[in-house]
């Protein structure tokens, strides 16, 4: 995989029209964004392209419009929001075509220095199929693209790859470049030791992972809902936890290459089980620490239990890189997330460099209040999954090798 990539440090846009595809995909509620980490998270990016004398073109996708505009799911008010964290103004280029007279007409206006944002790139159906028409209407926009969107890296869209095939100059923005230093680096060349933590609900989710972390990684640590298919594996009884007993043999051999290849896999040795499972998530339950050899027939394990806690945590203690993916358990529910807090705890206190693959584990991380001792906390879910997978990523692929 190609990570030695063009960054906006590798070039100059004095004069020159940029289009930058960011992530701007915020939960919206009545016209309100409930939470501005992704525009925040492009600021440095948007910023630096502005102080180069870049005229300056903004496009994201917000939500599944599928390809016809919704105006719930315009982005005026992300150019309204914009505007006050940059202290100038983001003109919104309304246009249902995305680059239509309208946002074509505003780009001709532009001087150098300013900023516009494009409308909902999803409001065109070819954007997710990738369609030639709607790549080349970017691309007849700017001179130079930028993408700082790792969020849909692991997509090949129009605005991400299309476009970026159609310009000469197609470099990443400080975002992607933070993503490719520590999440493509650390599986595709780590400082030794390398632990990685998988958790979350399903094996299923995980198999590529599960498989390519083991070839990579000295250590790899398994804990939430896919650790009992693994413990069933190991022929213990699991109660009524989640199994996935159609990947119970996938769990066998993973067992057995951990061994083959002389790498350590850590499963939970006990577990805090409960009669039913809460309704709602965060309500009361009566919970009981078992042992994972010694499980009762009619309870299931929820978390990883106090001695799984500390094993995991000395585990981490000497490592120097370490990724997390996943929850160690129902974390949602506060009985049950002792354990994902133990993890978090472990990372924090670590010297090792830290990596939270996106999605659950990065929500739980930063709900717990350990964002800041984390060494990187990746933007994108189903994007850090592949990189872990060790997939080439279309929107990393598509710009330039240094």
């Amino acid at each position: 995989m190609g990570l030695n990539k063009k960054s906006v440090d590798d070039i100059n846009v004095a004069g020159k029209k940029v289009l930058c595809r960011c992530d701007f995909n915020v939960p919206l509620k009545e016209g309100k964004i409930t939470d501005e980490n992704r525009l925040v998270a492009a600021l440095p990016t948007i910023k630096k392209l502005i102080a180069d004398g870049g005229k300056v073109i903004l496009c994201s996708h917000l939500g599944k419009p599928k390809g016809e505009p919704k105006p719930e799911l315009s982005l005026a008010p992300v150019a309204k929001r914009l505007s006050e964290l940059l202290g100038q103004e983001v003109k919104f280029a309304a246009d249902n075509e995305v680059v239509g007279a309208n946002a074509k007409a505003a780009v001709e206006a532009m001087k150098d220095g300013d900023v516009i944002l494009l409308e909902n790139t999803r409001y065109r159906k070819e954007e997710t199929k990738n369609g030639e028409e709607f790549s080349k209407d970017l691309a007849s926009l700017c001179d130079v693209f930028v993408n700082d969107a790792f969020g849909t890296a692991h997509r090949a869209h129009c605005s991400n790859v299309g476009v970026a095939q159609l310009v000469d100059t197609a470099v990443v923005g400080y975002l992607m470049q933070k993503e490719i230093d520590f999440l493509g680096n650390a599986v595709e060349n780590p400082v030794r030791p390398f632990v990685a933590i998988l958790g979350g609900a399903k094996v299923a989710d995980k198999l590529n992972v599960i498989d390519n972390l083991l070839e990579k990684c000295d250590t790899l640590i398994i804990g939430g809902g896919m650790a009992y298919t693994f413990l069933k594996a190991q022929g213990n009884e699991i109660g009524t936890s989640l199994v996935d007993d159609s990947k119970v043999d996938y769990c066998k051999e993973m067992i057995a290459k951990a061994e083959k290849l002389g790498k350590k896999l850590l499963l939970p040795v006990d577990a805090v089980t409960i009669k039913e499972f809460p309704n709602p998530i965060d309500a009361p339950v009566e919970t009981e620490i078992c042992d994972s050899n010694a499980m009762p027939a009619d309870r299931q394990g929820c978390d990883i239990g106090p001695k799984t806690q500390a094993l995991f945590a000395d585990a981490v203690k000497s490592a120097k890189t370490v990724v997390w993916n996943g929850p160690m358990g129902v974390f949602e529910n506060p009985t049950l997330a002792e354990g994902t807090i133990a993890v978090a705890k472990a990372l924090a206190e670590t010297d090792a460099t830290t990596i939270i693959g996106g999605g659950d584990s990065a929500a739980a991380v930063n709900t717990l209040g350990f964002g800041e001792k984390m060494s990187h906390i990746s933007t994108g879910g189903g994007a850090s999954l592949e990189f872990l997978e060790g997939k080439e990523l279309p929107g990393v692929a598509a710009a330039n090798d240094k």
